[in-house]
């Protein structure tokens, strides 16, 4: 009996060692997962900020007079100026179009207050 015990106790430590293995694997590759991910972001970061500093420089505003000067014969690009603004209250939005009545209905009756 007792063998037997020292065998199924042998077999359980054996089979944790084994999962302990399994998981230690999964953690390690886990981890290196974490860790070029955590490369990747930073590279894409760093990309991010040098397309950030090449738009600020592409749109400089003297780069883009220069631009709207060369091409003025095709564009028409003029300057802006104040008095081209105008108030967001004045803005005539379109009105949406109601959808037409097909079946009409005739509501006769006394129409008091519910209380």
């Amino acid at each position: 009996m007792r063998s037997l015990l020292y065998i199924c106790s042998a077999l359980a430590v054996m089979g944790l060692a084994f999962w302990a293995y399994q998981q230690n694997y999964k953690t390690q590759h886990a981890l290196k997962d974490t860790a070029r991910l955590q490369r990747e972001i930073g590279q894409m970061r760093e990309s991010l900020g040098v397309l950030r500093a090449e738009w600020a420089y592409l749109n400089r505003p003297e780069r883009l007079r220069e631009l709207a000067a060369l091409n003025f014969d095709r564009l028409g690009l003029l300057p802006l100026r104040a008095d081209q603004f105008g108030r967001v209250d004045r803005v005539a939005y379109p009105r949406p179009d109601l959808p037409p009545i097909t079946d009409p209905i005739e509501a006769w009756g006394n129409l008091e207050p519910l209380q």
